[in-house]
């Protein structure tokens, strides 16, 4: 037994977080406790996949990836337990040893069955069953109580106890049930069973039935348990991967089982459905099997998840369905729920039941509603009509499987746009209430109306992205629901009432769980409130009318503090009470007082005065609420108010009589007693009462105005008389006294008193006043005060003081103060100056002095005039009407501005026109004084524009315009303004007397506008120019994405109008990496704060100009930045046109630190390196392409440059000249300096190592020799030089490209695995889809006659018989004759024979001919296999005479194509069962990764290949953009992403669209890319239609280049659609249009007017060594290299497709599951030829099978998928599959694999790999011809089993007339024939043929 292991720590954290929020929720401010509204615990083995609660102890357990779990309902975990890894493989069965299984891994075990085993008595106690996927899906029963614990598990499982599916993405599901078992004696006992309902898998056994019945309990020997015993049952299927339902539900309800599933409709449309099956619990022999499928209207038809509940009392059936995208088992993000009652469900059964048993299917209308499903060879008959009321569950006599034709319809009862994937319901007060699950993590709650509507009122994100499982489940008590996520198990409350604290919210909640519980003041669910039967007392939340128990009206609505009286509260839907309840009225905080109920009146006694707390600081009234109370249950509250009338007078000071009667309360004023009183008298009449109670209302006494003006000098003494009235309320004598505060002081003034008939004179004291403040006036609040009481006074009741002389600085000035101050000018003051007139001594001033100018702004205006000229000075002018036309500049009158004007300071004037450049002094003159004169001079100009820089920019604006002129300075700066067209030309820097600078505003269009000048009024414009506002520029591309921090990297930027820039930049925004720490530290302050902190100080941009090459093109240089700053962003600024780098392709530009170079000769860095001319220099060092590449490097040796061959990320490989450079510097030796960017490292200088030359000849020699031997020796001695010459330098060429190749392994690696990891992220989603229907292969028809009859149109196959109707029955007569000959042995051997001796029989009649007879004798494919071996005997006994080895290897005989047949039609099922996925996804990872690169549409080249003759040799700039496709579904309309390139054509795009869209469906069930049209929509109206050949295409000389979205300037996220082509397109297109072994594009239009298409390369373009290159040794040379691009190409496609390769090679020679039996026959037959022939060479026996079973077939398949599946291949796709066909092929053979320097690319390629296939060659043929033989018997069942499967398949009289044609052909030679063989002639075997042929063609014969 396995040891329980500890938790995972995450559980840890997740119980000290249940631990703390208990204790947090544990009490409250009320003592209220509430659960959260939902708590989750994150568990290990992502995905979880089960969820199960055990009812008694209400226990948890949960099933995942290798853990199984045991938790509490607090969700706290109890025990757990590992279930995987194991060592496993889907291929074998357990044990699993490593040395018999070599493809076992570790491998994950997903739960697949997680179900309860209930106890039975005492010997059996209840268990857990946990099934997973390890183990071809065996069970293990584990402790309920501790799941570590295992109970039962078997170690060496039988075939039978394989219960799950073996693949994870597979569904299983399973019901447990228990049956009564009769005893002997009479008894009975009890056999638990487990039904299992499981898809169909690919590999691993597959002969497990859909359905099947496990035991449970008892298990006695020999019984095992989990076993499939055939007494116990399952559902029998004719093709299981047919069948292949996708399970989703089992339970049982009354006696029956269920299972919810959806499959493929195999009877009628083909499309996918959702079906509920049903059998009778008691039956073992699945009799009483029915199906019925489920419709969902709108298109909603593959079910997500069930829940078996109730509905209005009913048995209910709630299914969560999603819509399926097009024909496929894909859900898609459409869903809803559909209900289906159990009683109409099994009514519908019942009536499929009935028509099959009694009406043999047909209803009584005639149509077909049930029949026999499953392809089992059962049918419906007509029983007797109560033979189901007999057999309700079946019997033997009985027809099934039964299937109806009729689905169950429902309307969904509520849709939603995320997929739906769980459901479960729940009964609350008679109500349904479903909860729905989805993909993105959220909990729907929907009310269930009685007519099956649905109403969402909550939705709840438990695991925001995380999909719920189908396993939804509600605890035992109702009140909460575990949803089980990814990760996570959450415990989420059903309802929201506890949180929900008042009536209000309650009732706007719309929980149908919640009410609220009126005298409980709670909110609650029905049944937890006590009184809820009787009326008002639980209001239901979810019933729209109902309302809250409220307060209608408040009698008195408001109330003196001082005073108790009774309160009267008229009451809406007040609860009934019984005699012993009753109800209290509280106010406020105060104790609560007994009420009085008076059917919907409530009385209440409003607390004592005393109780009342106080009135807030400030306010006049309080208050309070009054609340309605049951106990301590608050049931309606109000306000009611409590004023205060002494507050009302002691607010207001200086008038409180008057605000007290006029308060908005009921207050009067006692005046003698100053008091404010709510009562109707006072303590000291009289009384003035309030305006609203009083028809004649009492008037305050009051002081309301001073008699006279108030103003009062400073410094003299005033007398003040105040008026008064309503004096007559006091009595008796008092004294009155006037009362003026300045500054807070204040000044009493005795007062007499003069009364009239209405009002009292109060004469005040005369006083002489002063104030400190400087300033004209001041207000003093002046009022009457009468003994101590003071007396109401008008609150603006007050003096002016003031002072003459402050502010008053000049003569116009004073002069100018309103006469009623009485100020003047006075000359004799000790100092002149502004006094009050009673000061002066002397005579004030009449007049003042002249006007006195001390500034002019400005000194300049233009000829037109219009601009305001300003005069500051002193005296000019008392009032505005003194100065109106006084004032002249230059001699020309200046309007002054009224509203401008500052007395005697400031004249602003609008200058008039003058007719003349001229100047002179301002003038002002005031009255009669004499003029005013500036000593400033004043000059009319004439400015004059003269011209612009530049005369074009973008509409965003932001362009800097230079307008150059003369007397640009006329005015002032503010008079300036410029402007383009109607927009504002914004002035940036100063202004000169020459020149202008401005920027561009935006413009909202494209136009050509004037520039002009504004000098105020008068206008000036360019003349002869204009400004013309272009369309923005556009960034399409920038690349690369990232730089070093040295910068200097060129960015190549495209796009369009970029020209329309004055200076493009691009700029860095860097931070300093210190705030980037400060903003770490502070962020919790921020989250807190909610604040957001800018650092603006310390942001800084960096920018460089860009240099603009044209309009579309420009680059960039990236600045330089320090290691200090982090880079936060990077963007183009083109005038106002902004552009992000990111936005630009959704990258991100990235700075990384500087690449790092070594130094050449680091171990001696003094001495330099030393090269040896025609090698490479290697450079080492770090991170070198990863911010760089090797066309961006230049590394320069000397004065020469080193060529920069390869660059990885730790190596730089150049060529230097085959010379040694000169140096720059003083050294001698040239040094090495690589240049990236602004980066430039000198490595160290370099030496060449110079070869010494041959020694001469000896001296003795020389001597020796005479003049004809010294020709020879000096010719020898030539040859010799230059023959070392060339090994050297071969030598160093061969090593050059080791060292290349070895470099290559290294970089393609790290690409090979990220290509291999992007591949498989794309392919997840097709692994989903794969194991089943999704697969698109053909059937057998289409399949067989592809083979038989490759690039044929019109097959046999497709053909009806053509003859006249008056001879057919004739001639059907003869076929069928004819078809009586060829099944007689002699006649057929001999036929075959004649006709291969007749020379004019080629070699395609040969194999049509062997088709044809295929065709004929697919029926009796027995005898065929023996006639084959026949012909096959007579073959190898020709070829052992000759060369054995040659046998088989072509297609030159019939028995050749017959066999070829033959292993097609016997591997058929082997292809679909187990070869079929690994070589469809093989494909599909080709078609992908050679559509991620680009494609010529012309020549089929491709840049990733394999196939170097189809490789696209040129370097082709592309990017990938990712399209919006709209695609409508149903009658939605839904975007769709499409990852297309820029390059691609027209074509190329629908065709990656059509892929997408209809991913999964078969090639020939999608519309063709002919008869759509692309069309790229913009907007609203923004509709253009795109096509490979229009108007705008690209021609050049006899060349016209495809349109490509590059052509059209398509930006990444256009959105475009597929719209039927309309006849008026006249695009041409470039389409590939393959037929079965055609392999050559079609160019359409491509003549048209002489002119050649091309796409990315001209046909004639190749990459061939130019002649004038050709006399070069050294390029010849190097052209013999492989070149390295191409090579890297090449292996990063071989890398990324290799496990692809592997799975097809592993699944063809795999031996662990036992070969085809037609393989195992075959091999043995030719085992036996070459024993009987004595050929011993067991290498000719392996050729035989490699040219029979490799060569012949799987070859053939591998290069044409198309034979296989519903796909398109081409060009491109079927270059690289050509490769690995040969690559197959090579490994069959049994010569040693070399390759050399010369040998192919694609033998390189797989020079690695090659062996290894060999060995599994090897092995498969070995252990075949090892393998127990005899199984000729097995072959013939098999054969006879594949005669009847498929013989309806072929025509047999069109193949027979067919081949009649050629014995017509050849009539007299077959006749001869026969009539020479002995045997043939006792046959009669010519006259049965001439017969034959009078029928078929009347003929004329010798009979």
């Amino acid at each position: 037994m396995p040891a329980s292991s500890p938790p995972p720590p995450l559980l840890f954290l997740a119980r000290w977080w249940l631990l703390l929020s208990s204790l947090l929720l544990s009490t409250s401010a009320d003592d209220v406790t509430f659960d959260p509204p939902f708590y989750s615990v994150t568990l290990e083995g992502a995905p979880l996949s089960h969820l199960l609660e055990e009812p008694g102890s209400r226990q948890l357990y949960v099933g995942g990836v290798n853990h199984v779990y045991q938790l509490s309902p607090q969700l706290e975990v109890l025990s757990h337990s590992r279930t995987g890894p194991r060592l496993d493989s889907q291929e074998c069965l357990p044990p699993i040893l490593p040395q018999d299984c070599p493809s076992a891994r570790l491998t994950n075990n997903y739960n697949k069955i997680l179900l309860l085993e209930p106890g039975g008595g005492t010997t059996h106690t209840g268990s857990l069953i946990v099934c997973g996927s390890v183990y071809q899906g065996i069970c293990e029963k584990r402790s309920l109580s501790n799941v570590s614990d295992l109970l039962y598990q078997t170690s060496n499982p039988i075939d039978t106890q394989y219960v799950a599916a073996n693949d994870p993405r597979v569904s299983t599901v399973a019901v447990v049930i228990t049956n009564k078992i009769r005893q002997d004696g009479g008894g009975a006992s009890e056999m638990q069973l487990m039904l299992v309902g499981r898809g169909y898998t690919s590999k691993g056994p597959g002969d497990i039935p859909p359905i099947t019945t496990r035991r449970l309990a008892p298990v006695l020997p020999p019984r095992l348990a989990f076993s499939q015993e055939e007494e116990l049952g399952k559902l029998v299927v004719g093709s299981y991967s047919e069948y292949n339902n996708h399970f989703v539900k089992a339970f049982s309800h009354a006696s029956y089982i269920y299972f919810l599933f959806s499959r493929r409709d195999m009877w009628h449309r083909k499309e996918y459905r959702t079906y509920v099956s049903r059998l009778c619990a008691s039956d073992r022999s699945f009799y009483s099997y029915v199906e019925v499928p489920l419709l969902c209207h709108s298109g909603y038809n593959l079910a997500q998840g069930a829940w078996l509940g109730t509905h209005l009392g009913m048995a209910t059936l709630f299914v969560a369905m999603a819509a399926g995208q097009a024909s496929t088992p894909v859900a898609t993000g459409r869903s809803a729920l559909c209900v289906y009652e159990m009683a109409e469900l099994d009514a519908m059964m019942q009536k499929a039941q009935e028509v099959c048993y009694t009406e043999a299917g047909r209803g009584s209308n005639g149509q077909e509603e049930a029949y026999i499903e499953y392809a089992v060879s059962s049918k419906c008959l007509k029983l007797p009509k109560g033979s189901l009321l007999e057999y309700p569950c079946g019997g033997e006599h009985t027809p099934s499987p039964i299937a109806s034709s009729v689905p169950l319809p429902s309307m969904p009862t509520i849709t939603r746009t995320t997929q739906l994937t769980a459901v479960t319901t729940a009964t609350e007060a008679g109500h349904t209430i479903a909860l729905l699950g989805d993909r993105e993590g959220q909990l729907h709650k929907v009310y269930v109306h009685s007519d099956g509507s649905g109403q969402l009122y909550d939705t709840v994100t438990v695991d925001a992205g995380s999909a719920v499982n189908a396993d939804l489940l509600l605890d035992a008590t109702g009140q909460h629901v575990y949803v089980l996520t990814s990760s996570k198990l959450s415990k989420v409350s059903v309802s929201s009432c506890e949180r929900q604290t008042e009536c209000h919210s309650c009732l706007t909640t719309r929980d149908p769980y919640c009410g609220w519980c009126v005298l409980e003041g709670r909110c609650s669910r029905r049944q937890e409130c006590r009184g809820r039967a009787q009326p008002n007392h639980w209001l239901w939340s979810f019933e729209p009318t109902n309302q809250c128990v409220t307060v209608e009206s408040l009698e008195p609505a408001y109330q003196s503090r001082d005073e108790q009286r009774e309160v009267t509260l008229t009451m809406l839907r007040l609860p009934t009470l019984s005699d012993q309840e009753s109800l209290s009225c509280a106010f406020g905080p105060l104790p609560s007082q007994p009420a009085v109920v008076k059917g919907t009146s409530i009385t209440c006694q409003s607390p004592p005065p005393k109780l009342l707390p106080p009135r807030p600081a400030g306010s006049d009234h309080m208050t309070l609420r009054v609340s309605l109370m049951f106990g301590q249950v608050i049931i309606a509250h109000t306000n009611m108010t409590f004023y205060d009338c002494g507050a009302v007078g002691m607010l207001n000071k200086t008038s409180p009589c008057m605000a007290c009667v006029s308060s908005v309360w009921p207050c009067n004023w006692c005046p003698l007693d100053q008091l404010c009183t709510p009562n109707k008298s006072c303590p000291t009449p009289p009384i003035i009462h309030n305006h609203r109670d009083s028809l004649v209302p009492g008037s305050c006494p009051q002081v309301f105005s001073l008699q006279g003006s108030p103003l009062v000098p400073m410094g003299f003494p005033s007398s003040l008389v105040l008026l008064g009235r309503n004096m007559d309320v006091f009595s008796g004598e008092a004294e009155y006294v006037c009362v003026v505060e300045i500054e807070g002081a204040q000044i009493n003034l005795t007062a007499t008193v003069e009364k009239t008939e209405e009002t009292q004179t109060f004469i005040c004291t005369p006083h002489q006043f002063q104030y400190p403040v400087r300033q004209l006036q001041y207000s003093a609040p002046i009022y009457l005060r009468r003994g101590e009481l003071r007396i109401d006074a008008t609150p603006t009741l007050s003096l002016q003081l003031y002072d003459c002389s402050a502010g008053q600085s000049d003569c116009s000035q004073c002069r100018a103060v309103p006469e009623g101050y009485g100020c003047v000018w006075c000359t004799e003051h000790p100092v002149a100056g502004c006094v009050y007139n009673q000061s002066c001594s002397s005579i004030p001033a009449d007049t003042c002095p002249p006007p006195q100018i001390t500034e002019v702004v400005p000194v300049s205006g233009p000829l037109e005039g219009g601009i305001l000229v300003t005069i500051k000075g002193s005296n000019l002018g008392m009032k505005y009407h003194d100065v109106k036309d006084g004032v002249t500049v230059a001699g020309v009158q200046c309007l002054p501005l009224a509203d401008s004007y500052i007395i005697s300071s400031r004249i602003v004037c609008e200058l008039q026109p003058s007719h003349e450049r001229k100047g002179g002094p301002v003038l002002v003159t005031v009255g009669t004084s004499q003029l005013g004169t500036s000593t400033q001079i004043f000059t009319y100009q004439d400015p004059q524009l003269l011209d612009l820089v530049p005369d074009k920019g973008p509409m965003s604006g932001g362009t800097r315009l230079t307008i150059h002129g003369r007397q640009l300075l006329t005015g002032q700066m503010s008079n300036l303004s410029a402007f383009v067209g109607p927009q504002p030309c914004y002035i940036v820097d100063e202004v000169n007397e020459t020149q202008l600078v401005c920027q561009t505003g935006p413009s909202n269009r494209t136009a050509q506008v004037e520039v002009r000048v504004m000098f105020g009024k008068a206008k000036r414009t360019v003349p002869n120019n204009v400004f013309s506002y272009l369309d923005d520029p556009v960034i399409t591309d920038a690349t690369p994405s990232e730089s070093f921090y040295e910068g200097g990297r060129t960015i190549r930027v495209t796009g369009k109008n970029l020209d329309v820039v004055q200076q493009p930049i691009i700029s860095i925004w860097v931070e300093p990496v210190e705030v980037q720490r400060v903003k770490r530290k502070k962020r919790w302050a921020l989250l807190t704060a909610k604040q957001q902190l800018v650092f603006n100080s310390t942001m800084t941009t960096v920018s460089e100009r860009c240099n603009l090459i044209s309009p579309v093109e420009m680059t960039c240089v990236t600045p330089r930045v320090t290691p200090e700053v982090k880079v936060k962003g990077v963007w183009f600024q083109l005038d106002n046109v902004r552009v992000d780098f990111e936005n630009i392709k959704g990258r991100v530009f990235s700075y990384y630190p500087n690449p790092e170079l070594y130094a050449l000769n680091r171990d001696a860095p003094d001495y330099p390196y030393r090269f040896k001319p025609g090698g490479v220099i290697a450079v080492e060092g770090q991170e070198l392409t990863r911010a760089m590449s090797r066309a961006e490097v230049v590394a320069r040796l000397g004065d020469q440059e080193c060529e920069v061959k390869t660059l990885d990320n730790t190596h730089l490989y150049c060529e230097p000249p085959e010379e040694q450079p000169l140096s720059l510097d003083h050294n001698e030796l040239p040094s090495l300096r690589v240049i990236m960017g602004n980066l430039e490292v000198d490595l160290g200088l370099v030496q060449y190592d110079t070869d010494s030359l041959l020694s001469p000849v000896p001296l003795a020699a020389q001597v020796g020799l005479g003049a004809g031997a010294a020709v020879v020796v000096l010719s020898v001695l030539v040859i010799i030089l230059m023959y070392r010459r060339k090994s050297k330098q071969a030598l160093r060429d061969y090593k050059k490209v080791l060292l290349q190749l070895e470099t290559l392994e290294i970089n393609v690696g790290d690409q090979c695995r990220k290509e291999f990891t992007d591949l498989m992220t794309e392919m997840m989603d097709l692994n989903s889809d794969v194991g089943g229907p999704a697969i698109p292969l053909l059937d057998y028809r289409i399949y067989a006659e592809r083979i038989f009859f490759p690039g044929q149109q019109g097959a046999p196959f497709s053909q009806h018989l053509d003859v006249p109707e008056s001879r057919r029955q004739t001639v059907e007569q003869g076929l069928f004759q004819l078809n009586n000959l060829l099944n007689n042995r002699l006649f057929l051997i001999r036929f075959i024979h004649t006709l291969e001796a007749q020379q004019n029989f080629s070699q395609r009649d040969r194999g049509y001919v062997a088709s044809l007879l295929t065709m004929a004798l697919h029926d009796k494919l027995e005898y065929f296999t023996d006639v084959m071996k026949s012909l096959l005997q007579d073959l190898v006994q020709q070829y052992v005479a000759k060369n054995p080895k040659l046998m088989l290897r072509r297609t030159e005989t019939v028995v050749e194509k017959m066999l070829t047949n033959w292993m097609s039609i016997c591997l058929y099922s082997f292809l679909k069962e187990v070869a079929g996925e690994p070589l469809y996804m093989l494909y599909r990872a080709i078609k992908y990764q050679v559509d991620k690169g680009p494609v010529d549409a012309v020549t089929g080249k491709a840049k990733r290949t394999l196939n170097d003759s189809h490789l696209l040799r040129e370097d082709i700039d592309y990017c990938s953009l990712t399209l919006t496709v709209l695609v409508k579904n149903g009658v939605e309309v839904q975007p769709c992403p499409v990852k297309v390139l820029d390059t691609d054509t027209i074509t190329q795009v629908k065709e990656k669209i059509l892929d997408q869209v209809y991913r999964g469906a078969p090639f020939s069930q999608r519309p063709a890319a002919d008869s759509l049209d692309l069309e790229w929509r913009s907007g609203q109206a923004g509709h253009l239609t795109l096509s490979d050949d229009d108007v705008t295409a690209v021609a050049a000389g006899r060349w016209k280049k495809l349109n490509t979205l590059q052509h059209y300037k398509v930006p990444d996220g256009a959105t475009m659609a597929l719209i039927p082509r309309s006849h008026g397109s006249l695009g041409v297109g470039v389409n590939q249009v393959f037929q079965t072994g055609e392999k050559t594009p079609m160019l359409e239009g491509e003549e048209e007017e002489g002119l050649r298409l091309w796409h990315l390369v001209k046909s004639s373009e190749e990459p061939d060594i130019p002649k004038h290159r050709k006399s070069s040794m050294r390029e010849r040379e190097r052209a013999k290299a492989i070149p390295e691009i191409y090579l890297t190409r090449l292996l990063s496609m071989k890398g990324t497709l290799q496990k692809f390769v592997d799975d097809v090679f592993v699944a063809i020679l795999s031996t662990k599951r036992p070969p085809p039996i037609a393989v195992r026959f075959f091999f043995d037959f030719l085992d036996d030829m070459a024993e009987k022939h004595g050929i011993d060479d067991p290498e000719t026996v392996h050729i035989w099978k490699t040219n029979s079973l490799p060569l012949r077939f799987w070859v053939n398949i591998l290069k044409n998928p198309q034979f296989v599946f519903d796909v398109q291949v081409t060009d491109s796709v079927d270059a690289v599959l050509s490769v690995i066909a040969q690559t197959f092929i090579d490994s069959c053979t049994t010569s040693e694999h070399k390759v050399g320097r010369d040998s192919p690319v694609n033998k390189l390629l797989y020079a690695r790999e090659i062996p290894r296939y060999k060995q599994l060659v090897e092995r498969y043929y070995s252990d075949i011809h090892n393998a127990a033989s005899g199984c000729y018997q097995e072959m013939n069942s098999t054969l006879t089993e594949l005669s009847g499967s498929f013989a309806s398949e072929m025509n047999n009289l069109v193949a027979l007339h067919e081949l009649y044609k050629y014995i017509n052909k050849y009539y007299d030679q077959v006749i001869m024939s026969l009539e020479e063989d002995s045997s043939g002639q006792k046959m009669q075997l010519a006259y049965r043929l001439q017969q034959v042929a009078a029928l078929v063609e009347n003929k004329v014969t010798d009979l």
